[in-house]
Formats: structure tokens, sequence, C-alpha cells
């Protein structure tokens, strides 16, 4: 793989190191994906279809923005530290601070016009720039700790476990103390929420921090100054649209962002608003969490023996039947539908552990596909689809919330509260029996596929 001197093996120091980077990650991403919505339009009255709106044209720009960030990272020398580490250090703080000033409740009190001029110009600062330059490099990296599929999958279920525990702090605690009881109803706090926010963001850069320290970039596959201006966007596009592979997995994870946050940012409803009962949420995270470590140990044997994406279909198609026999159910008792979606969470869970092993696998089709290694380039699409999905999600929600006439007036009548429970249960199971439905019958890329693959590339770097 032409590296000078000794390297230090793969092992866990890596997949901690790569735990953390998603840990950071998610400080601000699960924060924005589970609250934003919550915060806008309780804290700050702006109307939920204005901040999916926002959140939509955000996606827009991230068009242009994940791209340049994957070509600058494919055109960058590998420094003694690698290609993509220097990013995660370089750009930790930026992002924080930025999610950090998204939820300034001290202007809640300012005119309409503000509030949603300060979301929008806040929100594309935090998710279109900072964050894209920081998650690119992140996501790129996998590719480069290690060529083998069995270390590339423990990276992918310890950067899932990273982004569990954020989600698991989130989760559970922060409507633990984030919300006050007025009247028998649960009202975010907004002072204190600020705070919160303020919190995670310094949690964020630590763990960036330690995702630096604590990883090593071991892949060099430097591509030639020819292929580099052969390769021009224009060149990567096309080659894109050609490549079955990603346009799946695209397709895929769109849906399932859509069926994940949906499910996340409606928990902000449906426990305050539905069930009177933010101590099921918080009880309800922690379930979920339970759910994620069971996914973690079953995950890699299965995906070993059967393949990632065949597990991932089945675990899918599970998920969406018990949505639907949820909303059918409706049960009355909170503890009934905790129940219900930690069975959800389980199965959400395995596709979780593996999707990000699933990407590299396509890097390395590409590879093979296109003769030069684009780790940046194909990541940063494959992040791009991952906010539309973002995107698709809150806009929905937001959409959706609206529709049933949900304000900061309404938002315990009981015909707005029904239609709160209807779009927690109905629009994940469309997300998630559309992925099963894609990593079957198109994405190309099963067991048999990658192991061939996997053999095609250490010839050709064993000979670089």
């Amino acid at each position: 793989m032409g590296t000078k001197g000794e390297v230090r093996k793969f092992g866990m120091r890596d997949k901690l190191g790569y735990m953390f980077g998603d840990f950071g990650n998610d400080f601000t991403f699960i924060l924005s994906s589970s609250f934003l919505m919550k915060f806008y339009t309780d804290v700050m009255g702006v109307p939920g279809f204005a901040v999916g709106v926002i959140m939509m044209i955000a996606r827009v720009v991230d068009a242009f923005t994940d791209v340049a960030m994957g070509r600058i990272c494919d055109r960058s020398r590998t420094t003694p530290v690698g290609k993509f580490k220097p990013w995660i250090r370089r750009m930790c703080a930026p992002v924080a601070i930025a999610s950090f000033l998204i939820y300034q409740s001290a202007l809640a009190g300012m005119p309409m016009a503000f509030k949603v001029g300060y979301l929008f110009v806040t929100y594309i600062l935090w998710g279109s720039i900072f964050y894209t330059s920081i998650n690119i490099p992140y996501g790129s990296m996998a590719s480069a700790v290690s060529p083998e599929p069995g270390d590339r999958q423990s990276l992918s279920t310890f950067r899932t476990m990273g982004g569990t525990l954020a989600g698991l702090i989130i989760g559970a605690g922060v409507p633990m103390v984030a919300y006050d009881t007025i009247d028998g109803n649960s009202v975010l706090n907004g002072g204190r929420f600020t705070v919160i926010a303020g919190v995670f963001s310094l949690l964020a850069v630590g763990c960036y921090l330690l995702c630096y320290t604590m990883t090593t970039e071991r892949v060099k596959a430097e591509a030639s100054a020819e292929q580099l201006q052969n390769n021009n966007v224009i060149t990567m596009f096309a080659n894109a649209f050609k490549n079955r592979a990603l346009i799946s997995i695209i397709v895929a994870s769109i849906v399932m962002l859509l069926a994940q946050l949906t499910m996340q940012a409606m928990a902000n409803y449906v426990y305050p608003n539905f069930y009177k009962n933010t101590t099921a949420q918080s009880v309800s995270t922690l379930m979920m969490m339970g759910g994620m470590l069971v996914a973690a140990v079953v995950a890699k044997p299965l995906a070993n023996k059967f393949g990632k994406a065949e597990v991932s279909a089945v675990s899918n198609l599970a998920a969406t039947v018990i949505c639907v026999v949820l909303f059918f159910l409706r049960p009355s008792n909170v503890w009934v539908y905790v129940g219900f979606q930690t069975l959800n969470w389980l199965g959400l869970g395995i596709f979780s552990m593996v999707c990000w092993a699933l990407i590299t696998d396509v890097i390395d089709y590409s590879e093979i596909k296109n003769g030069i290694r684009e780790d940046g380039s194909v990541y940063a699409l494959y992040s791009f689809a991952r906010k539309l999905g973002q995107a698709a999600s809150a806009g929905l929600s937001g959409a959706l919330l609206s529709l049933i006439g949900y304000s900061q007036e309404t938002a315990f009548e009981e015909g707005v509260i029904n239609g709160i429970f209807n779009i927690s249960t109905l629009v994940p199971a469309i997300g998630f029996g559309l992925l099963a439905a894609v990593l079957w019958f198109w994405y190309p890329l099963h067991k048999k596929e990658v192991d061939a693959n996997v053999e095609i590339l250490k010839k050709k770097h064993a000979g670089n």
C-alpha cells in the first residue's frame, strides 16, 4: 500500500476512536433532527411548515457543499496523519459553535421575519458548511482505516454505537430536564434548552478530538495527477448515474432517514401531547438503546453469514410490520407503545449497524468500475442523500403537523393529537417497507459480489 515505516495494526483503539467521531457528530445532528422542530414551533413560535421549508432549502445548498467537500478530500495530498483526519481537528470547533447559535431562546420575542431569517442563516452555517466540512472527511476515513471487510463492519458497528450513545443522552436526558409541567401539560423550557445545546456543543468538540487522536489511516490509494485531471466533476456525476450500487444505496438512505428521523421527531409530540408522559419518552430512549445493543451483538455474525444487504432488508421488513400493527392497535397505555417502539428499533438497529459498511463496499465497487479511488466524492454523494432524507423527514413532518392543525394553541386538542399518532406510525411504516424493497431487489452488492470485489482490490493494492 505504499506506506513508510511500521503502521500500528487495526484494533480496539481504532474502533473506539471511530465511535467517538459519530458521538461528536450526533451531539449536534440528533439534537437538530430530534428537537429543532419542537424548539422552533413551541419556544420560538415559528410555524412547522416554515421550519420544514428552511431545512429543505438547506439540503439544496448541500448538493453543492457536500460534493465540493468530497472533491477537496479526494484532491488533498496525504499528510503524515492521513488524508481525512486533519479536517476533523480543523473543523470541530466551528461546527459546535454554529450548532449552539441555532438554539437562542432569548430571541423568541423578536419579529417573525427575524426569527425565520435567523434560523435560515444559522442552520445553513451549521449543516451545509461546518457539519459538511467535518462529516465528509470523517465518513470517507472508514475506507482508509482498513481494507478488510470485517474491520469495516466493526467500524460501522462502533460508529452506530457512537451515534446511539449520543441519541441516548439526548433522547433520554433532554426530556427529563428541558420540560416544565404547566396546567398538567409538558411545556419545553426555552432557556434551559439553550444551556443544554451549549453543553452538547462542548461534548462534541471533545469527542472529535478523541477520534482524531485514536484512529489511524492505513489505506494510501493516491490518484495520479492525470487521473485527477481526467476525473472532473462532470465525469464524476456521469459515473455516479451509471453506478447502480451508488444510486440504490442513495435511495435506500433517503427512505431510511425518512422513517427514522420522523420517528425521532414525532416522539417529541407523541409522548408530551398524545400520552402526556415525558418520563415514558426517556424510558423509551433507554429501551431503544437496549434494542441497539442487541443489534450490535447480532449484526456482524449475521452479516458475515448472510450478507449485509440481505439481513438489512429482512430487519426493515420486520420494522414495517411492527409499525402497521401499532397503527391499528392504537394502544391507550403508553408502556405498550414503548414496547412496540423498542421492537421497532431492534429491526432498524440491525441495518444501522451495517449501513456504514455498505458505503465502503460501494467505494470499492466504484474503484473497480471507474479505475480511480474516490472515497471523498462517493461518500459526499451518499452524505448528500442522507441529508435529503433528513430534509424530507423535516419537511414532511412540518407539513403534516401544519396539515393536522398543530400550533401552540391547539397542541392538546383531540383531533390534533390523533393526527400526531397517525404520523408517528404510518410514515415510518412506508419508509421501512421501501427500504427493504430497495435493498433486496435493486442494490447489487450482496454477499457474493462483495467478497469477489475485496479479492480484486487486494491484488491491485498489493502491487502498488
